[in-house]
């Protein structure tokens, strides 16, 4: 098995939610890791590892990102991390697999799957072998707790339940 770790300088973690349904608002973690364990080349049978700093969340808006780190959203003192362990990846193709693992989000756990697509693997400047993916899913964030809503005048939603998940990841071969 290889070990892998995740290059923060060059991974984004990113979510995008529904502003008044109309618009999204995009946020990111800043502080993260992860860890991936293979033995095959084409990282079909992968194990991972992932926790994100709930604190470190910004979608740009201090006063937003406070309400985030609140009991109405994620309830960072009380859960600072959100993490994800795969429990499976199923191979669609050369470069397309379904990561299956569990998510915890707020102390409450559910499986979700995401979409996966490998963009390959190369070696940087300075000798580093990398390997680079893109991930996308979708979750909803009431499944985890995150139950805070209001809604406009009009009567329409200030915030969607349905969160996309887009992650771009470059993992970097342990010595």
């Amino acid at each position: 098995m290889t070990t892998w770790k995740i290059d923060p300088l060059h991974s984004e973690i990113e979510f995008k939610v529904k502003h008044l349904m109309i618009t999204n608002v995009t946020g990111h973690f800043a502080e993260y890791d992860a860890t991936m364990s293979a033995g095959a080349e084409d990282f079909s049978d992968a194990k991972i590892s992932f926790e994100a700093n709930v604190n470190s969340v910004s979608t740009k808006n201090a006063q937003r990102d406070e309400h985030l780190k609140s009991p109405d959203f994620f309830d960072a003192p009380n859960h600072p991390k959100i993490t994800f362990t795969s429990t499976g990846v199923k191979k669609k193709d050369a470069e397309n697999f379904t990561l299956v693992g569990d998510l915890s989000i707020r102390g409450v756990t559910k499986p979700v799957e995401l979409n996966v697509e490998y963009n390959g693997i190369t070696v940087d400047p300075w000798g580093q072998t990398k390997a680079g993916f893109e991930l996308t899913g979708k979750i909803n964030r009431k499944d985890f707790g995150l139950t805070w809503s209001a809604t406009t005048e009009a009567g329409g939603l200030v915030v969607s339940d349905d969160v996309r998940l887009i992650l771009g990841v470059q993992m970097v071969k342990q010595a």
